[in-house]
C-alpha cells in the first residue's frame, strides 16, 4: 500500500526539531510522496527547497494563503511567479479566500486569489485551493477564471452537500482530512465522502494542523504529520465501503496524475 498526502505543512517550524525523522516515518507507513504547502513567499521558498533536497518524495506548491492576501502586491507576484516556475513545484497555491477571520480584507482576499489563477493558467500547472466561509465568492472567482485551468483541487473539504456538488460540477477535485475523524465537527463528511467519485477524490493531513480526533495513541506533541495518513485513509475507507488497499489505490493514482507525479517513486537518501 503506498500513499500520497496532498497537503503538509512540512516547512512549519514545529518540524524543525525532528523534519528529517517525519519523512522517514512518512515513508515507513507508507506515505511515498508528498506535496508540501506553499502559503507565503517565504514557506514556498522552503518548500522548494525541502522538494530539491528530496526530488523523488517531497514536491512543493506555491502560493500565497487569503491570510496573507495584502502581501501580495505586484512585487511580490512577480516574485512568486518566478517561484512557481520551478520545476519542483506541481501546484500554485494554497490561495483562495477566507472569510471565517478575514486575517485579510476581504477585497484583498479577492485580489490575491485572481491573480494567483492566473498565474497557474499561464504555467499550465494545477491549483491548490483554499475556502472558509466564502463560498458564494469564490465560486464567482472560479467560474470566471475556469476556462484557464488545467486542474484544479479544493483542499481540506469541510463543506456542506451543495457545495460539494457544486464544486464537482466545475470540474473540481475534492481532498479530505483528517476533519472526517472528528465528531463533533466533521461527521456531516461521512456520509459526503461517499458521494465523491473515484479519480476525484485525494487525501491530505494539513499536518502540523488537523490531528485525527480519535487517534490513539496521540503525540504528546499534538502534532499532526504524514505518517497518520493511513488513519486518515482508513476512515474514509470505511465509509465509503471500499478496503483501505482499494482506497489508497484509487487516491494515490489520481494524486500523481493531478500534480504530474512519478508512479514508481524511489527512496531518497536521508
Amino acid at each position: 500500500m503506498t500513499l500520497v498526502d496532498i497537503g503538509i505543512n512540512l516547512a512549519h517550524e514545529s518540524y524543525d526539531p525532528d523534519r528529517e525523522a517525519v519523512i522517514r516515518r512518512a515513508q515507513a507507513a507508507g506515505v511515498t510522496q508528498m506535496v508540501v504547502t506553499g502559503a507565503s513567499l517565504e514557506s514556498t521558498r522552503a518548500a522548494i527547497a525541502l522538494a530539491q533536497a528530496r526530488p523523488t518524495v517531497l514536491h512543493a506548491t506555491a502560493g500565497v494563503h487569503p491570510h496573507h492576501a495584502t502581501t501580495l502586491d505586484a512585487g511580490a507576484a512577480a516574485k512568486l511567479a518566478q517561484l512557481a516556475a520551478a520545476p519542483q513545484v506541481v501546484a500554485v497555491g494554497e490561495c483562495g479566500l477566507d472569510y471565517f477571520r478575514n486575517f485579510s480584507p476581504p477585497e484583498a482576499q479577492r485580489t490575491a486569489f485572481e491573480r494567483q489563477l492566473e498565474l497557474a493558467a499561464g504555467l499550465r500547472k494545477p491549483v491548490f485551493l483554499h475556502q472558509r466561509d466564502a463560498h458564494a465568492d469564490f465560486v464567482a472567482i472560479l467560474r470566471n477564471q475556469l476556462h484557464g485551468l488545467v486542474r484544479a483541487v479544493a483542499h481540506c473539504f469541510t463543506g456542506e452537500r451543495a457545495e460539494l456538488f457544486e464544486y464537482l460540477d466545475l470540474g473540481l477535485y475534492i481532498g479530505i482530512t483528517g476533519w472526517i475523524c472528528d465528531e463533533r465537527r466533521g461527521g456531516h463528511l461521512r456520509e459526503l465522502v461517499r458521494l465523491v467519485p473515484r479519480g476525484r477524490l485525494m487525501i491530505e493531513t494539513d499536518g502540523p494542523y488537523l490531528l485525527p480526533r480519535d487517534l490513539e495513541p496521540k503525540p504528546a506533541s499534538r502534532r499532526n504529520e504524514p505518517a497518520f495518513l493511513p488513519h486518515v485513509a482508513a476512515a474514509i475507507a470505511a465509509e465509503r465501503g471500499e478496503s483501505l488497499e482499494t482506497l489508497a489505490g484509487h487516491t494515490t493514482a489520481t494524486a500523481r496524475e493531478f500534480f504530474g507525479l512519478s508512479a514508481s517513486p524511489t527512496a531518497d537518501p536521508a
